[in-house]
C-alpha cells in the first residue's frame, strides 16, 4: 500500500488544498492529511476545528485519513509507513522553499520522496491567508472553500465583530 502524507496548518483548508488531496487520492492508496500544531503561527481555528474541517471537506473520499501532528514529517512517515510527502506549489517562491525542505527530508531519510503538485489553474492563487483576510472583512469566500469552511469562517468573524 502506497501512502503519502500531506502536512500543513490548513487554517482553513481551501479548494486549492482539496484539489491536491483529490488528485493525490487517485495516485496513492492512502493520503494522510497531517494537521500541524504549528507553534510558529497563531491560527484562527483551533487544532480540533482544523481537523474537523479537513474531515468534513474530504468525507467523500474513502482513502483519506486526517491526523494531528507535531514534530518532523519524516517521523510521521515512519509512523504511518508513508513513502512520500505531498507539497503544493503555486509559485517559484513556494518551489524554492519546498525544494529546500525536500532536500532536508531526504537527507534525514534517504528513500523518502517529495511529490510536488500544482493546484488546478482556477485554484492557483488561493491561499488560506487570503481566504481568512477576505472573510475577516465579511467578503464572499464561497468560490475559495467548501461550504463547511465558509460557515465556520462566517461564525468566527461574526463573533469578533
Amino acid at each position: 500500500m502506497k501512502t503519502i502524507l500531506y502536512p500543513g496548518t490548513f487554517d482553513p483548508i481551501t479548494h486549492g488544498h482539496s484539489n491536491l488531496i483529490e488528485r493525490a487520492s487517485k495516485l496513492f492508496d492512502k493520503v494522510i492529511i497531517c494537521i500541524a500544531s504549528s507553534s510558529k503561527k497563531q491560527p484562527l481555528f483551533s487544532f480540533e476545528e482544523r481537523v474537523e474541517l479537513c474531515q468534513q471537506v474530504t468525507a467523500h473520499l474513502s482513502n483519506i485519513d486526517v491526523v494531528p501532528f507535531s514534530g518532523l514529517i519524516v517521523d510521521q512517515a515512519k509512523e504511518h509507513n508513508a513513502i512520500a510527502v505531498l507539497r503544493g506549489v503555486r509559485s517559484m517562491t513556494d518551489f524554492d522553499y519546498e525544494l529546500q525542505m525536500a532536500s532536508m527530508n531526504q537527507s534525514m531519510v534517504a528513500d523518502f520522496e517529495t511529490v510536488f503538485l500544482t493546484p488546478a489553474n482556477e485554484y492557483s492563487f488561493i491561499s488560506s491567508t487570503l481566504v481568512r483576510e477576505i472573510a475577516s472583512m465579511h467578503g464572499d469566500v464561497e468560490k475559495f472553500a467548501h461550504p463547511a469552511v465558509v460557515a465556520a469562517l462566517s461564525k468566527k468573524f461574526q463573533a469578533k465583530t
